[in-house]
């Protein structure tokens, strides 16, 4: 007990969350202990439903690697995915590299457009727009994210391939590729990025501005010196994001960049993804139980464990360079 500065009361010293809330008698309200039930059986119910999604995934995935004519070091290695068929013949194989150089190749195409309209558009939101022009421009650049990927699929092959064919070449660039795909797809991602990068850069204190200003600095160089490292955490948690959004996508890759899985740098050709070949197979005749089935799990296991790394990473590097303020 203390007493309050002010009018000299006594008042509790500690943490009011270690405390459960009172009533005047000195009791829990019933209200407010079945209102934490609830939001505790929410919270379980999340995680439950989480565990329960990640169990089945690594339990069908196991199951199309107890098969005999299934290798895991040949799923990892192989560079040739042709689980379609007689799994005895030698048409069959089982190389998931050609799926993961089109989910890369795709994915960096896309991040080349994203990262740097991104931040541009953060840095030009937080730091040089007037206010009423941001109010104005940030609602309008998220309601970008809000339109649906159909509808971008059909875009990057209605509009961005004959683009491309205009430019380079009909014979060099294939009606399905991944340049089409990745461009249409970065555009989507700029919305993420730039959104939660503005909000980085504006949590940054308004001193350490006014501080490099009174050091005679220009505004660039406040913008690149000053706030941007100031908020560097923010800025890749973003990045981050959007990469495991681009990785994710499905119905842009699916509809714009083919579907043959090949190992290719070229992104004028068509290759296939792993969400676009888990959409092709699920659309398939593949019964459940057959291998093709199986490799479906096995294909969303490994998307899985990517994304999964990809947050672990960029949890560690925010936690790390997270500036206090």
């Amino acid at each position: 007990m203390s007493e309050h500065p002010v009018i000299g009361a006594p008042v509790l010293v500690g943490d009011p969350g270690d405390r459960p809330p009172m009533s005047l008698g000195g009791r829990p309200r019933r209200g407010e202990q079945l209102a934490m039930a609830l939001l505790a059986l929410a919270g379980a119910v999340t995680v439950l439903t989480t565990v329960g999604i990640v169990a089945v995934l690594f339990f069908d995935a196991a199951s199309f690697f107890r098969e005999p004519v299934v290798s895991l070091w040949a799923f990892v290695t192989g560079t040739e995915w042709r689980p379609f068929g007689n799994p005895e013949s030698d048409a069959f194989r089982i190389g998931v590299l050609p799926l993961l150089n089109g989910t890369l190749l795709v994915t960096g195409i896309a991040m080349l457009i994203a990262i740097p309209l991104g931040l541009a558009s953060a840095m030009y939101l937080s730091e040089y727009a007037p206010r009423r022009v941001r109010a104005v421009l940030k609602p309008a650049l998220e309601l970008l994210a809000g339109v649906p990927t159909v509808v971008l699929g059909w875009f990057a092959v209605d509009f961005m391939t004959p683009v491309l064919r205009g430019a380079f070449g009909d014979e060099r660039v294939a009606i399905f590729n991944a340049a089409s795909a990745g461009i249409v797809m970065g555009i989507m991602i700029v919305p993420t990025i730039a959104s939660l990068s503005e909000d980085a850069m504006s949590a940054v204190p308004s001193g350490l501005r006014e501080a490099a200003y009174g050091l005679g600095s220009t505004r660039r160089r406040v913008v690149l010196s000053v706030v941007f490292p100031a908020a560097l955490s923010g800025v890749v948690a973003a990045i981050i994001l959007g990469i495991g959004r681009a990785i994710g996508e499905t119905m842009i890759v699916a509809i714009a960049a083919g579907g043959m899985p090949q190992m290719t740098a070229n992104p004028f050709e068509q290759v296939q993804t792993m969400t676009a070949y888990i959409v092709q197979a699920v659309r398939g005749e593949a019964g459940p139980g057959s291998l093709t089935y199986e490799s479906i799990f096995a294909v969303g296991a490994l998307l899985f464990l990517m994304t999964f790394a990809l947050n672990l990473a960029a949890q560690r590097f925010v936690r790390r360079y997270r500036e206090a303020y």
